[in-house]
């Protein structure tokens, strides 16, 4: 995130400006306390890495409420713990396709053919990308947890428009997948 540059003035809804100098003073003053944050959610250099930036990418989003946030580095703790669910519930339910999808013939079955799970990822990479934008941004919300209410909320639509869509593009991508279905 060091090497990342931001536009030269960033304008919050209260009028006042932040420029790079500022923001980048900031994201340096903090890094310590979030790469502590960070080790309390994993060991893995890389991970913790990870997790950081996208914490800070989350809270830039909300730039307004960041400037001026009272208690900033609660938010963004909570910024990073909530990174981190998301990205553990992304990762089990991915897990949770793959299970359904890979055709494993059995629970014993212990050799693994990594050359054909990287065709499989790539085929449900494409199967998705099928999906209209909108459609594949409510669907990979579905699959990394969260609930009907939340990604209707979000996308402010009835419910049951949201549970619609995903039915539809479940039956869309298990049309474009029926290969890798198990009898």
């Amino acid at each position: 995130m060091a090497g990342s540059t931001f536009n030269n003035d960033i304008i919050n809804k209260r009028g006042k400006v932040m420029n790079d100098f500022n923001l980048n003073v900031l994201i340096k003053e903090k890094r310590g306390l979030l790469n502590h944050f960070a080790a309390k959610f994993t060991n893995d250099p890389d991970e913790k890495e990870d997790l950081i930036q996208e914490t800070w990418i989350r809270a830039l989003k909300s730039l307004d409420n960041f400037v001026q946030h009272p208690k900033l580095m609660s938010w963004l703790y909570v910024i990073m713990k909530h990174t981190y669910i998301n990205k553990y519930r992304k990762a089990k339910r991915v897990s949770e396709i793959q299970d359904t999808y890979i055709g494993l013939e059995g629970a014993n079955n212990v050799v693994h053919n990594n050359g054909v799970n990287k065709f499989m990822a790539e085929d449900i990479e494409k199967a998705m990308c099928s999906l209209t934008p909108e459609n594949y941004e409510i669907f990979r919300l579905f699959l990394e947890g969260y609930k009907y209410h939340e990604i209707a909320s979000y996308f402010n639509m009835p419910e049951g428009t949201i549970k619609t869509r995903i039915h539809m593009s479940r039956k869309k991508l298990q049309k474009q997948l029926k290969l890798y279905k198990l009898n």
